[in-house]
């Protein structure tokens, strides 16, 4: 009994699959057994190496979100500007832009402006 699917671009079939995802499942547990079995988790194995100094702590460390957007947001700060004062808050105000916006793109994508 043949479980194949043809297709003009290809073919499908579950057993075949089965049999290369058992052969990746076997690989994958010989490379996991080849591992250091002297490792242990609980140990000082695995805090991370940071060349000899002590591990900061984790308020030292943490990148906060103003930080990450920072050299973004410097490079772009004349937009920004431009867009904090269009900027109201009110749902109402960019429901019309939206509208607005996309009607001007639909008439120039359907009159061919």
């Amino acid at each position: 009994m043949s479980f194949t699917l043809t297709t003009p671009s290809g073919f499908w079939n579950p057993l075949l699959w089965l049999i290369f995802l058992a052969l990746f499942a076997i690989v994958a547990y010989l490379i996991y057994s080849r591992g250091n079995p002297s490792y242990k988790k609980e140990s000082d194995q695995v805090k991370p190496y940071l060349s000899g100094n002590i591990e900061p702590t984790k308020e030292k460390v943490q990148v906060k979100a103003g930080d990450i957007y920072w050299g973004f947001i410097e490079a772009l700060k004349g937009y920004y500007t431009v867009l904090q004062t269009m900027h109201t808050g009110d749902i109402r105000d960019y429901i019309l832009w939206y509208l607005g916006v996309g009607a001007i793109i639909t008439f120039i994508l359907i009159g061919g402006v």
